[in-house]
């Protein structure tokens, strides 16, 4: 399966949305992540499509313990 990632040019660099691929390759659907990890549908949206504006360490670490996984699968800053 090849990776499809959010890419989104900023600056000094990117940032690399890696969560709609990770919950692809996994075989869980968005509602599911939402309800299991109480999430909003905005918020977690977001993470999958690389529009959030500020990073929130509380939703990072629900997906990371849900998923198994450090914070790099789910988003990364990339420098030029």
């Amino acid at each position: 399966m090849q990776e499809k990632y959010v890419k989104i040019e900023v600056e000094h660099g990117y940032w690399l949305f890696k969560l709609g691929s990770l919950l692809a390759e996994r075989g869980i659907s968005k509602n599911k992540i939402m309800r299991d990890t109480n999430t909003k549908h905005d918020t977690l949206q977001g993470y999958v499509n690389g529009t959030l504006k500020r990073v929130d360490i509380d939703v990072l670490d629900r997906f990371c313990n849900y998923l198994n996984c450090d914070m790099v699968n789910i988003i990364e800053y990339i420098k030029k």
